[in-house]
Formats: structure tokens, sequence, C-alpha cells
């Protein structure tokens, strides 16, 4: 027999005075700060968020290192796509901006809002063109005060430097970067606008040093193993057996030249003529005196400009100069609707379309248009493992590596594969076979009682319809289809996920216009998605009216980019500002950012549309009409046209 072993009764225990039940004191760790790697192993740079399935905002740029980070641009559904992939936010340093407009910053207010949530203690710089400061600004009515960051403008040509009365804790120690600013040829300054301003970003990685000869040094004489790293920090020593002094090179290989990358931001032609003649790239280009001394040479360059500039034979010839870069044209995309932005959320689409497409369409055809090939363009090559020689488009998540220098170049094992929707289909029949007989039942749920075949599908019956036909609302009893259509954009999370964005909905009333209640970052993707190109733009250009609910930033970050596309399509043709309503705050912030660009629109207080206050608006509107008969009343009398009495 096992002898059990006995239990008895602890009354320190229970008091709470033995060791064991000691409460657990909480480790204060210190708050986290990034610092530079000094040796950094790996680097590269990287696309993010190609708008291979909407063609919406300008893609965004991560240059990574061990242990910074720097993103350029942040259009809207960044966040998203980062969620998406997996890619850690909290470790971005700088946010580096190509230009202040709705394209590139659109996703930059809800990605502050989330890294000041994280509250990791690293304080996040911004750099961007002089008119940086009125976006932050304008954001400051919505933003709290401890979610704003430093702010860094690029005012003048050179390499970025940090200001040094700023509580910053990141430090270019990885990477030496320098803006070029780009205004367009031929305009005044007095009449170029904030938002013209483009900056071309030159990062320049430090240069490896070369092996230490460990036997050259012995040879020399050096027997002090410190005057070993005093030779590798580039200091001459004095042997301690000859009577000679040992320089660096004496002992080291030859080093390795750093890599070279620049992203290129030139949204018009006016902006391509002042690249073309930019003294500031004359050391970079193949052809340079300063490039052969220095040994330093453009690897890669990313294009960020539209077709429309970048298909110039101007820019093809200036694009030449850099004849050992690999060219990446990432502002313009392939026509590639199989590999969408948000895999996740599309493979959910396709499931949903397969058991009820009436509500849960595919992405619409429309959205497929002709887009700029390689074929177009007789320096691009479709191949996307090509010498470095050539151009490709880019594609999301495409890296070009940095470091280490034995794999310099393109790498392209994290691309996506394409994702078409029969697969996910077969894929989901495969899961769950039945999930045929259920689609077809509810195909039939979609037909008129008099259209409606007799269900031949065994086990899948209802007692009773869905829908009694005798409770339909009189105000719904003769309703059309094509009288009210409501789509819901966002499902109301307060943060873009994987799976759904923030908040909006689309009323589309056809013949009478449409309307936005909330606009989330990242609407007019979802209306992309929904409608496609043409039709997304149809309900943008229809739109009479747009309310917001309040001042969260999940409710109206997206508002901006809808006013703007707008405006351009709206651009020579007759048409009245579009309203807004919202509270108070939102008109601020609106006001604020009309200082970089025209939004087009007219803003109602929405307090302006309580009872009382329609009430008083009647009133006044009465009174200013009595009064409008009086004056004209009193000037015919004046001119002689009434007499009197």
């Amino acid at each position: 027999m096992v002898k059990t072993k006995e239990f008895k009764f602890n009354e320190a225990r229970a008091k709470g005075t033995d060791r064991s039940s000691k409460p657990t004191v909480m480790k204060k760790f210190p708050l986290k700060h990034h610092t530079a790697n000094s040796t950094n192993t790996t680097a590269y740079i990287q696309i993010l968020g190609v708008g291979m399935d909407t063609h919406d905002t300008m893609p965004s740029i991560l240059l990574f290192f061990d242990r910074q980070r720097f993103i350029f641009n942040a259009g809207e559904g960044l966040q998203r796509f980062c969620a998406e992939h997996k890619i850690k936010l909290s470790k971005i340093d700088h946010i580096c901006l190509s230009r202040v407009c709705s394209e590139t910053v659109g996703g930059l207010p809800g990605l502050l809002l989330t890294l000041a949530g994280m509250g990791d203690g690293v304080p996040v710089n911004i750099w961007g063109p002089s008119n940086l400061n009125i976006l932050v600004d304008a954001m400051k009515c919505f933003i709290p005060h401890h979610s704003m960051v430093h702010t860094n403008l690029v005012s003048h040509t050179g390499p970025l430097q940090i200001d040094s009365s700023a509580a910053v804790a990141s430090k270019f120690k990885d990477v030496k970067i320098s803006a070029i600013l780009l205004q367009p040829n031929g305009v005044k300054a007095s009449d170029v606008k904030p938002s013209d301003v483009s900056v071309i970003y030159v990062c320049e990685l430090h240069e490896i040093k070369g092996k230490f000869y460990k036997e050259k040094a012995d040879a020399l004489g050096i027997t002090v193993k410190t005057k070993y790293k005093e030779l590798t920090q580039g200091k001459s020593v004095k042997s301690d057996l000859l009577d000679i002094t040992v320089h660096p090179n004496d002992v080291m290989g030859a080093p390795v030249p750093g890599p070279i990358v620049i992203i290129v931001d030139c949204p018009t032609s006016s902006h391509a003529l002042e690249l073309i003649s930019a003294q500031s790239l004359n050391d970079y280009y193949s052809d340079s005196s300063n490039q052969s001394q220095s040994g330093n040479i453009v690897n890669c360059v990313i294009h960020l400009g539209p077709a429309s500039v970048v298909n110039s034979s101007h820019y093809k010839k200036w694009m030449k100069k850099f004849s050992s870069a690999q060219h990446v044209m990432a502002g313009y995309v392939m026509n590639e609707v199989q590999n969408p932005i948000l895999k996740s959320s599309a493979r959910i689409t396709a499931r949903l379309n397969y058991l009820c497409p009436h509500l849960f369409p595919l992405m619409s055809s429309s959205i497929q248009q002709p887009i700029s090939t390689a074929s177009d363009f007789n320096f691009l090559s479709e191949d996307p493992t090509s010498k470095l020689s050539d151009g490709i488009f880019a594609e999301n998540l495409l890296k070009f590596i940095l470091r280490p220098h034995a794999h310099l170049g393109l790498d392209r094992s994290n691309v996506p594969s394409p994702q078409a929707a029969s697969a996910v289909i077969d894929e989901l029949l495969l899961e769950s076979p039945d999930i045929a007989d259920a689609a077809q039942h509810v195909s039939q749920l979609w037909q008129k009682p008099a259209e409606r075949k007799e269900c031949a599908i065994s086990k899948v019956t209802t007692d009773k319809p869905i829908l009694d036909e005798n409770s339909v609302p009189s105000c719904l009893e003769n309703i059309r289809r094509d009288e009210l259509e409501v789509t819901f954009l966002g499902t109301g999370s307060s943060q873009p996920s994987k799976y759904r964005n923030v908040t909006a909905i689309y009323f589309n009333l056809f013949s009478n216009g449409s309307l936005l209640l909330d606009c989330g970052e990242g609407t007019l993707a979802q209306l992309k998605r929904r409608y496609g190109m043409e039709g997304a733009e149809s309900a943008v250009r229809n739109l009479a009216c747009i309310w917001i609910s309040h001042i969260h930033a999940d409710h109206h970050v997206g508002l901006v980019r809808i006013l703007t596309l707008r405006r351009d399509l709206l651009k020579g043709v007759s048409h009245d500002p579009l309203i807004v309503l919202g509270p108070s705050q939102l008109k601020r912030f609106l006001d604020a950012y009309q200082r970089l660009e025209d939004l087009d629109m007219q803003f109602l207080d929405n307090k302006a549309t309580t009872l009382f206050s329609w009430e008083t608006f009647e009133l006044d509107n009465e009174s200013n009409k009595n009064n409008e008969l009086v004056l004209e009343r009193d000037e015919d009398v004046k001119n002689g046209n009434l007499t009197s009495k």
C-alpha cells in the first residue's frame, strides 16, 4: 500500500505570514528607448501598401535596420496593411514625408494615435516640407497633446539634422539621410502653393570597415592588443618593436562602400524639369567624377511619381544617369487585381459572396481598368530577377537588401502569392461540402414567391419565411431596388484591423444623390473595393452631404481624401461645395487644413441641425426675405416705379 502524504493545516499561510504568501513585487522596467546598433547585420528597404486593388494612395517605404526604422509617407490604410502582414509599428523612429497632401499623410493621424497608445517611451520624429507645421497645427484639434511628436521641417537642401534642443533619443547612427527640395519649374516663388513642394530623400549607409589582419599587425611589431582597436577605429599607432608608425590601411582590407537608396517623388512634369536640373544630385550620377573618387554607387532608386511623369522622355533620360541602380516603379502598378492589399479580408469576402452574393459582392470588375504595363516602357523589365540596370514594377513587401552586402539586391521571398476567388471557394468546399446546399437555399430566399421554385434541397428547410410580407412597414411597401442602398464600409471598430475598417456608412439614393455617415480612414478604398474605380468616383462625384457624428479620429480621418478627390473630379464643372456636417472641432481642423489645399466644401455645425436651431433658422430666413422685399419696394419707390403711400 502506497503511503499518502499527510496534509496539515498551514496556519501561517492562512494568516499570510509565511514566506510563500508574500505579495509579489512588480518589477519596474525602464521606458524603452531605441538606440542605433553600430554594427547592423540586417538592413533593407521595403515597399508597403502598393495599391494593387484600389490604386488609391501613395505607398509607404520602410527603411529597416536592426534597431531603427524609418517610414517614408503614411497614406491611408498603412496601419491596416501592417496589421495584415505583422509589421510592428512600435519600432518606428522616424516618419519622412515627401509631400504634405492627402495622398501622403492620410494615415498619419491614426498612426500617431496608435503609437501614442503603445506608450513605450519612444519619441517619433516627423520630417517633411516647411508646410508640415500647418498639418500638425490642424491635427491638434482632435489629437491629444501627448500624442503629438517632434516635427522637423526640411526647409533647405542638405543632410537631415535633428534639433539638439529636442528631447530625442534616436539619432542617425545607421544612415545619413539628405533631403533635396523640389518645386515646380517656371513658377514664381510667391505663386508656389504649400502642397506643391516635394522632397527627395537620399539614404546613404555608412561604409563597412575592411577586415583586420592580425598577422600583418604582428609582422609590423604590434604586440599591445589595445592598439588593435585603435587601428580598426582609423587611428595610426606606434609599433612596439619597430621604429615605425603603423597606419590602418597597413593592417586592414579595403572598406566596402555603403549602399545608397534614393526615394524620388516627382508629382508633375514641372517638378520633373526641376529634378533634371537639380545640382545636388550630380555627385550620385554614374558619370560623376566625385562618385568615382568616393566609390559610392547608387544601388536603388524608388520612383513615386505617376505614369504620366515617369513615362516622359525627359524622365527616362534622367533615370539612365543611374546606370548601376535598380529602378523600382512604385507610383503606379501593373494590373494585378488578384493581389489584393488586404488578403484576409478579400478571402472572407469571397467566401461570403459564394454563400450570399446579393449581400456580399466581390470586388467590382470595373476596377480592372487598364494600368500601365512594362511593355509601355523600354527600360522596364517584367522579370523581377533581372539585372540591376533594369527597372521593375513595385510589389507589396518587395525588398531590396542593403546588408549583408553579400545579398545586395532584390528579395521577393515575402511578396504575397496571387489569390484568386475561385481558389478560395475550392478551399471552402473542401472544408465544408454542405456549404453548396446552403448557398443554393439562400439564393432561393431572394426569389419572389411567385418565381420561387419548390426547394428540393434535403435537410435545408425553414419553418417560416424570413420576412413576413404583412410586417413590411407601409413606407417601404412600394419601394424599388433603385431607390435606396445602404452599404457598411466599416464595422465600427475604433482601429483598423485585418478584417474590419473603421466607421463609414454609404447611403446611395441613386438619382437623388448619396451621402456618407461618418468617414473613417480608408473609406475611399472601401468604396473602390465595393464599386470599382469608376463606380467609386461616381459615388464621390454624386455626394450631396457627409455627416460626421463626433470628433474621434476613426470617424473622420478619411474625410480629406474624399473631399480632395471630389474637388479634382469636378474641376472645370459647375457645382456647389459639398456640405459637411460635424462638431465644431472638425471645422477648426478643416479650416486649418485648407491652408494646405482647397477642400471645396461648406461646413455646417451639428448644433445647427437641432429642432430649436432649425426653427430659429426658418424664422431668420423668413425675416431676411421680408427685409429683402422692403428693400426692393424702397428701391422701386426711389426709382419712381411705385408711388409711396
